[in-house]
């Protein structure tokens, strides 16, 4: 039996006019409505085309399917987040730890705040789990993080250093998920971020004192 080949998630072309870029500007931003109130289950190219007062085939132009829109705002999601835990972890003008907090803090409350949208591309994710955009996309924040953590801690070993960049990142990940499955206030933000940045800093604290 043959496998079964994935969809073509990458963009047909590039707009290079005005006049184009605003086509998928609009574009993107009725899929994001479309997939926000019917959910990925309902989203079709046809409704997103409806939303954004174009034609199918001028959708076509520039997608090839749903799975490309979808695999294009969840690429324009890791980017955005990418890019703001780079800046944070990247700054040396703050020390490492005081960056950490600054990241469980700003991280959290992305999370929060684009819950929904968040939910509905997770939902959508089998379209493009094993594309290869996709496993570089995640992996884009990785050397970040491993400079991070040997600033962080330059006397521990590498492979310390590795497990706790890996601990630190998917706990973010999987927790942050969960805690902005329902409504927070913003006072309930900032206690879990703090908790949650305490507990990262006692981590790497210890591996400071014991570095195995």
């Amino acid at each position: 039996m043959s496998e079964r080949s994935s969809p073509q998630i990458s963009s047909r072309k590039q707009p290079k006019q005005a006049r184009s870029t605003e086509l998928v500007a609009a574009v993107l931003e009725a899929a994001v409505q479309v997939l926000a109130t019917q959910g990925a289950a309902r989203f079709t190219v046809a409704r997103v085309a409806e939303r954004a007062g174009v034609s199918v085939g001028s959708v076509y132009q520039y997608f090839p399917n749903k799975a490309a829109i979808l695999f294009r705002l969840q690429s324009d999601e890791w980017r955005q987040t990418s890019d703001m835990l780079r800046e944070i972890l990247e700054d040396n003008r703050n020390p490492p730890f005081e960056r950490l907090r600054t990241l469980v803090r700003a991280f959290i409350q992305s999370e929060c705040d684009e819950a929904q949208i968040r939910v509905a591309l997770n939902d959508a994710a089998p379209l493009y789990r094993d594309a290869p955009e996709h496993h570089a996309a995640r992996m884009s924040v990785q050397q970040s993080v491993d400079a991070f953590m040997l600033q962080a801690l330059p006397t521990v070993p590498t492979q310390t250093r590795a497990l706790a960049g890996d601990l630190v990142i998917t706990t973010l990940s999987t927790v942050g998920k969960r805690f902005s499955s329902a409504p927070r206030s913003p006072v309930e933000v900032a206690t879990y971020s703090d908790a949650m940045a305490d507990m990262f800093c006692a981590y790497l604290e210890s591996l400071q004192r014991c570095p195995l």
